[in-house]
């Protein structure tokens, strides 16, 4: 493929956009670790939120749904979908609660929460396996999409493209840290929207899809259309459904949709002005994660099964491409190459900007995690600001270096995302409860942590998992021995001190009966802990949620039944949403009354 020079000039002026912000926010950035990881805790709630689905608006993001689509069709995305739910009860319930808590990285919490030497071991071992073994292998998953688009696109070498990649985005991210990645998100956002936009009206207006009628009746394409799963398949019908909504959802840790927030979510709500502006944030963000950006992908990924219906259209169609990295997700690039002039370094440029606004994320999460809670808390606890900020500077430089050399040993996303969803299996239900019930302690945390990664990769690396069973059970039964174990470490371990357990109870208030002892406690020895003024928010919260969840899930649907031309079920889902947007203002008033 040829670049014209309007392309050309645009790849530029973008490029040179980003690096001027990193520049002009480096002064500022570098004065303290807050501002370098939080930006001052200064945000607005419409910036964090645009940066986070800046964020999880990645080059690997459309590629995977692309992978998805093609092998399951539309509704194989409720392997992500459901994570709405985990996401609207970081709105309405933890999101203050994070915020509250008013520490540096959602890693120091755990010498807020817990105490004593289980506490630091807990700290110091996920700061180093989050924010380096997992923050690298999530990174190598957005590079590897990077090289295939640069391989279909530009016909660059994986070490081509990830030299290019790589460089800008390191130079950019050690310079204008948070507030910098914060500031090109909102930028970024808009970019990879038009982007992904014009690639897909390009692609379902292809010579051989012929529009949108074209698309939908192709006899290539009516199977995968469907969004809800066949109910006349009971295999899909549990992979997909009964397994996501009555387990996935709460169950699993994924980068992004952590049960309760965490990771680069949680980094945002701390970097919010109040806890106002943390609930709006991640409000926010998913309505457009969810509600608005998925479209253009999978219509992309539809007309690709007309374009090139099977691998080896792929491999006629692209045969430079090393063959270790042909796979369905190489469709999304595929269908890029048929982009005008002008239009293609837009959509090249989107995808940049999808790429670095995820690295850089990425990269600044994980050396506030290695700095912040690793080389301060346990190497050097002296060091000064400007040593952090360093320290910062230089671990960034480093998880990129490790990001690609690990993404060119890689072969496709799905795998990457199949791998942590089974990985972090059977831990969320620690992460829901930790903020409301006394008895967890920092041994229940280690023991879930623990089980939960060493079970896994039994059941799919020492083909421990029964034979007999159906392969969608792996993910229930990891679910259910890791949670029997953490909870029998709970009770088997002992509870962690009065002290630490009313401190964090006079910072957060979380409330409820999950407390009741440690309050009781308190009062008996005649001390207060709990502030008078504080409301018991977890009802209102739930209710929002579940308003909440209806009303996206509602868009969702209604955006995608017009696509397919079936205006009348989308407009009484669209009737829906409305009611759900009235009743969710209703309870969402309340939660904010009961924010003190």
């Amino acid at each position: 493929m040829t670049l014209a020079t309007i392309d050309i000039a645009i790849i530029i002026f973008f490029f040179t956009l980003t690096l001027a912000i990193g520049v002009y926010v480096a002064r500022t950035s570098g004065k303290s670790t807050d501002e370098f990881f939080l930006s001052g805790r200064s945000m607005p709630w419409w910036l964090l939120g645009m940066s986070m689905v800046a964020t999880t608006f990645s080059t690997d993001t459309p590629n995977l749904v692309t992978d998805i689509v093609r092998q399951n069709g539309v509704s194989g995305n409720w392997v992500w979908w459901i994570f709405l739910i985990t996401g609207m009860l970081t709105v309405f319930v933890y999101a203050k609660l994070w915020r509250k808590s008013n520490v540096t990285t959602d890693i120091e919490f755990y010498e807020l929460r817990y105490g004593g030497a289980a506490a630091k071991f807990l700290r110091g071992f996920r700061s180093v396996f989050l924010g380096l073994v997992f923050n690298v292998l999530a990174m190598s998953a957005v590079t590897l999409a990077a090289i295939k688009i640069g391989a279909v696109m530009l016909d660059l070498s994986p070490i081509q493209t990830v030299g290019l990649a790589a460089l800008v985005t390191v130079i950019f991210s050690s310079l204008g840290g948070f507030k910098g990645v914060v500031y090109t998100d909102f930028i970024l956002f808009f970019v990879a929207m038009i982007g992904s936009i014009g690639a897909a009206v390009v692609a379902v207006n292809h010579p051989d899809v012929g529009g949108l009628s074209g698309l939908i009746n192709h006899a290539a394409v009516t199977e995968h259309i469907s969004i809800l799963p066949r109910f006349d398949n009971k295999d899909i019908l549990i992979s997909l459904v009964i397994i996501p909504l009555a387990v996935q959802w709460w169950a699993a840790w994924y980068p992004g949709a952590e049960p309760g927030g965490g990771g680069y979510i949680a980094q945002r709500m701390l970097a919010s002005k109040n806890e106002n502006h943390a609930v709006g944030a991640t409000f926010f963000f998913n309505i457009l994660h969810y509600a608005l950006r998925p479209w253009p992908w999978i219509l992309v990924a539809l007309a690709s099964l007309v374009v090139f219906p099977d691998l080896d259209s792929l491999r006629t169609a692209f045969p430079n491409v090393d063959e270790s990295k042909i796979g369905h997700d190489l469709a999304y690039p595929a269908m890029l190459t048929f982009l005008p002039a002008g239009l293609l370094g837009l959509v090249l440029a989107a995808l940049i900007a999808a790429f670095m606004s995820t690295i850089s994320t990425h990269l600044n999460w994980g050396a506030s995690y290695l700095v912040n809670d690793f080389y301060r808390r346990f190497l050097h606890p002296d060091a000064s600001e400007k040593e952090c900020v360093t320290a910062g500077r230089v671990t960034t430089f480093l998880l990129m270096a490790l990001a690609a050399v690990t993404a060119l040993a890689m072969r496709n996303a799905l795998q990457i995302f199949d791998f942590i969803i089974m990985f972090g299996a059977g831990t969320g239900l620690i992460f829901l409860l930790r903020w409301f019930w006394w008895r967890i302690n920092a041994w229940s945390e280690i023991a879930a942590m623990f089980s939960s990664g060493i079970i896994s990769f039994i059941f799919v690396f020492g083909n421990a998992f029964p034979a007999s069973w159906a392969p969608y059970w792996r993910f229930p039964l990891i679910v259910m021995i890791t949670t029997i174990i953490w909870l029998s470490v709970t009770f088997l371990t002992q509870p962690e001190s009065s002290e630490t357990l009313r401190n964090f109870y006079r910072r957060i208030q979380p409330g409820g009966r999950g407390w009741k002892k440690v309050i009781d406690g308190a009062r008996m020895d005649g001390v207060d802990i709990v502030d008078a003024k504080a409301k018991w928010t977890l009802p209102s919260g739930i209710l929002a949620m579940l308003a909440g969840t209806v009303l996206i899930y509602s868009l969702l649907f209604a955006t995608g039944k017009f696509l397919f031309g079936q205006t009348s079920i989308a407009a009484i889902l669209f009737v829906v949403a409305i009611i759900s947007a009235w009743i969710l203002v209703r309870f969402w008033n309340k939660v904010g009354k009961e924010i003190i």
